[in-house]
């Protein structure tokens, strides 16, 4: 059962899943630290080609089935022109400004 972003509990979080399926980058990177962090797989990542590749280029798509650690932790469904669909895990860690300091993501 997929979670409606409008009620995901963390407002980074929900801001985030909105930036993503909307497709907006400007507002994806105002959600960003100045000094964010993302790693896929274990591995660090460089954020703004991670992004541009897995995300905004390849029509990037979250479906969010479940949250844990108060909406800071998501298991998605998550989609997009390169890999097609598979389930994913993500952990946000978000600053004192509300802004989202580090993401990880990975297969589920």
């Amino acid at each position: 059962m997929t979670i409606q972003t409008a009620k995901l509990s963390d407002p980074a979080v929900r801001a985030f899943v909105t930036a993503v399926n909307a497709h907006d980058r400007g507002r994806f990177m105002d959600l960003m630290a100045p000094d964010a962090t993302m790693s896929d797989d274990g591995s660090d990542r460089d954020l703004t080609d991670w992004i541009d590749r897995e995300i905004f280029s390849s029509h990037g798509h979250m479906d969010v089935d479940r949250e844990m650690n108060n909406g800071r932790d998501l298991l998605a469904s998550y989609r997009n022109d390169t890999w097609g669909e598979m389930r994913t895990r993500w952990h946000f860690e978000v600053s004192e400004d509300g802004r989202i300091s580090r993401f990880e993501t990975g297969q589920a």
